[in-house]
């Protein structure tokens, strides 16, 4: 995590305090980027809508960069847990109900209210992040490409990354459509197809 993303433990015992005040600065800034637009979500209107004070924002994130950093990193942290969690399920299925298992909650976690901030984040300041900033993303970025192993049982990593980008880059074009269209989407006919896909390349690579 970028330190200007990393919270500040304060040293007298109010910990769970200052945990919940960070969480709902946050969750208020997500809302108000699918609410508003990112436009909308200046350092002002973000401390009214969470009825904090700039020097609330300063603490915890640092500045109105940090903060927007931290919602990315929130995002990211829901798909690196929904990760880690699906490989439990995962034990003992092969094959396509294998791939329907991890591509339905991925998506789940893709497509959460967090993770679309995120993206729309992402899009917004692709010009104006730091060094840092960037190599952060990218180790982001290159865990997820690594969710392939978790469906391509028997593949080579090779071909197995290639199937994780092609399951993350999938649903973030899921994502582009949920910020774009405001009535709700139904994307259960594209995960069949995604799942008809990556299943049939398994069955093909494995000859």
């Amino acid at each position: 995590m970028p330190p200007s993303t990393a919270p500040r433990r304060p040293s007298n015992g109010k910990q769970l305090r200052a945990d919940r005040t960070r969480a709902r600065v946050i969750d208020e800034t997500v809302r108000c980027i699918l609410e508003e637009g990112f436009g909308a979500a200046s350092a002002k209107h973000i401390t009214e809508r969470a009825g904090v004070t700039w020097g609330v924002i300063q603490y915890h994130f640092g500045d109105r960069n940090g903060l927007l950093m931290a919602v990315v990193d929130e995002g990211f942290g829901q798909l690196l847990n929904c990760l880690a969690e699906v490989q439990a399920r995962i034990a003992g299925h092969h094959g396509r109900r294998r791939a329907e298992l991890v591509i339905n909650a991925v998506a789940d976690a893709f497509l959460s209210p967090t993770s679309i901030a995120a993206l729309e984040i992402l899009i917004a300041t692709r010009t104006g992040r730091s060094d840092m900033e960037q190599r952060h993303l990218a180790e982001l970025f290159a865990t997820l490409t690594k969710l392939g192993r978790l469906v391509a049982e028997g593949l080579d990593e090779a071909d197995a990354d290639a199937v994780g980008n092609l399951i993350w880059t999938t649903l973030m074009g899921t994502m582009v459509a949920r910020m774009t269209v405001e009535e709700p989407i139904d994307v259960s006919r594209e995960l069949r197809a995604l799942t008809d896909v990556v299943s049939v390349y398994i069955e093909q690579r494995l000859g």
